[in-house]
């Protein structure tokens, strides 16, 4: 008995660390005033009326949705028939493909977008589509990791032999059986890839700022007015990002039972 107990004691003090933060922010997001007691003095729901009555928000939170969901589509549309190609009918490229991948993770967020705004806040481009463009390339590790896995293990290279043997042309044995094998893999990588971008800020602030304001930065212009509904605002977010992990999650061990 002594021994489970001091097993579980250092995964309980994690969960403590963890939960406390986010239910003493549940906690202020309900409370009418809460300055000088223990508990707050009184409950109220109207932070997240005030909130979703604010058509600020409403815009902000489409905007980012805009922003994540494009770049994401855009990521799987391209990169998925780029990774398939190099992966079974080039493979000698591959190690660039991977170096290519891996640079962007040595280029951090400040500097990208000082580099982006040099280069095209005078060529006439709406700075939307650099940002999407821009967060193509931060997703790029993602989704090229999940895709590759899944198509390492299909064995994508002799089940395309055999389709082409039995007479479907390439593309439609990629679409008809290649996809189809992997797409829980490209699920995964894109509910990860979109709940990353969903809560991305430096770039959306540099590149965007109120001029197609997101939801990080309408919180971040809201942190200075009140505390109650900055705090309904990451409860909210803390929600959604919290509905993509479970997807994520239950689609991977859908993943692992399929394999």
């Amino acid at each position: 008995m002594k021994k489970k107990l001091t097993a579980y004691l250092p995964i309980g003090i994690v969960f403590l660390y963890l939960v406390i933060p986010l239910m003493a922010t549940l906690l202020y997001s309900l409370s009418t005033k809460w300055n000088k007691t223990v508990l707050p003095e009184g409950l109220t729901f109207s932070w997240y009326t005030t909130l979703f009555q604010d058509d600020q928000f409403i815009q902000a939170l489409m905007h980012s949705l805009i922003l994540s969901a494009g770049a994401t589509v855009i990521a799987a549309v391209v990169m998925v028939p780029a990774i398939f190609t190099i992966v079974v009918y080039a493979p000698k490229w591959e190690k660039w493909l991977q170096a290519t991948v891996l640079m962007t993770y040595a280029m951090p967020g400040v500097i990208m977008a000082v580099g982006l705004l040099r280069a095209y806040s005078k060529a006439g481009l709406p700075m939307v589509l650099v940002t999407i463009g821009a967060y193509f390339i931060g997703i790029m590790p993602y989704m090229y990791q999940g895709t590759r896995n899944s198509l390492r293990n299909i064995r994508a290279d002799k089940l395309m032999e055999a389709a082409e043997l039995l007479g479907a042309t390439r593309t439609k044995a990629f679409l008809q059986i290649i996809v189809p094998n992997i797409l829980t893999g490209i699920l995964v990588s894109a509910l990860l890839s979109f709940s990353i971008l969903f809560g991305e800020f430096v770039l959306a602030n540099l590149l965007l700022g109120g001029s197609f304001e997101t939801i990080q930065i309408y919180l971040y212009q809201k942190l200075s007015k009140s505390g109650h509904l900055a705090s309904a605002i990451v409860v909210c977010y803390f929600l959604f990002i919290s509905i993509l992990s479970s997807l994520v999650v239950k689609f991977a061990q859908r993943k692992k039972e399929t394999i």
